[in-house]
């Protein structure tokens, strides 16, 4: 027997339990709390990838030493790796040929096998190649178990932990800025933090070129946020505003919140610092808080390149407040824009 059977489940045991962070703002005077996920072991989405296979464990969905197939941009697969290797199963990662080599090699050496989708797809970009192959995988795969981070409601679960540590942590929120992917951390979130402080408002940041709130789904740099379908995990009740993120603000943002702090993340990092930081000056008496998802790592071919980020036109002034629009539908924003409308596009219009 290979060593992914026997498993390991110590090692769920050291999933979460992060710091929070004190970030101050650009304007020296305010600033923002941030739960610090980098320093947990596997990262943000590590808390949601334990709940996702526990859950489907205890359902009978997932039996003993079968294969964990899922499609992600990166994040979720090293959550998956870990979860999957302590309960003993195997995976099988979709990925897309724009995956960064170093994550390549990283997941390599955790011994999870790569599936690459090298073509996007004509309308549901790299994620629905994705999920289409996927499909052809499962089929190929007796057995096989899927958890569809988009769509399963154990993804939202899996941060009712990051909610307790929250809790004891600070004494009041008054703001959670959530980056919105796949919908899962904001939706675990907010449920719990509501209850503990019911008038929290939710401030949901999402990428432009994203579909998630109504805009058209384009290409995007950033990967990790945003989405070109539309995740049932996303809770549209949830959210008082919503803000689309540029990657050229989004760069800026990261190399400055490093530049003050030695915090640096990544894509949802900077998109969320952007946004608290506003948050917080445009109310200073509130209490902010956000997430960092991840660390640099991953990032330093690209956000802390200054090639790879003047080749793509992606070093330029920093914005200090967002374009306001009266509907998420109303025109296709190219840069951080604030929206006091939420709309769910397959369903009614929610408004705020």
């Amino acid at each position: 027997m290979s060593r992914i059977e026997f498993g390991n489940p110590g090692l769920l045991h050291l999933v979460g339990g992060t710091p929070l962070a004190w970030i101050p703002a650009d304007d020296g005077r305010t600033g923002f709390h941030a739960k610090i996920e980098s320093a947990g072991i596997g990262g943000m989405k590590a808390r949601a990838a334990m709940a996702l296979l526990t859950g489907a464990a205890a359902r009978g969905e997932l039996v003993p030493g079968a294969t964990v197939v899922e499609s992600t941009s990166g994040t979720m697969g090293i959550g998956l790796a870990l979860a999957a290797r302590a309960l003993g199963h195997p995976v099988i990662l979709v990925v897309d040929d724009e995956l960064e080599r170093d994550m390549r090699a990283l997941f390599t050496a955790l011994g999870v096998r790569l599936d690459v989708v090298e073509n996007q797809h004509p309308e549901g970009g790299w994620q629905q190649a994705r999920l289409d192959r996927l499909a052809d995988i499962l089929a190929a795969t007796p057995g096989a178990y899927w958890p569809d981070q988009y769509n399963n409601p154990d993804n939202a679960s899996g941060y009712a932990g990051m909610a307790r540590e929250i809790i004891e942590q600070i004494d009041r929120v008054d703001v959670l800025v959530a980056t919105v992917g796949s919908g899962g951390h904001c939706a675990g979130l907010t449920r719990v933090l509501r209850r503990q402080w019911p008038g929290l408002r939710v401030i949901g940041v999402d990428s432009v070129g994203s579909r998630i709130f109504g805009q058209p789904a384009r290409q995007r740099h950033m990967r990790g946020l945003g989405s070109s379908i539309l995740p049932r995990n996303v809770r549209y009740p949830d959210y008082d505003e919503v803000h689309w993120v540029g990657p050229a603000e989004a760069v800026a943002s990261c190399r400055a919140v490093a530049a003050r702090t030695t915090l640096a993340g990544g894509w949802s990092t900077g998109a969320a610092a952007l946004v608290a930081g506003w948050a917080a000056r445009r109310e200073p008496g509130a209490r902010v808080l956000t997430v960092f998802p991840d660390g640099p790592h991953r990032y330093l071919r690209t956000i802390y390149d200054d090639e790879w980020c003047t080749t793509r036109g992606l070093l330029t002034p920093g914005v200090t407040r967002p374009v306001e629009i009266a509907h998420p539908d109303g025109v296709e924003v190219d840069g951080w824009a604030r929206c006091r409308v939420v709309r769910d596009p397959a369903g009614a219009r929610v408004p705020v």
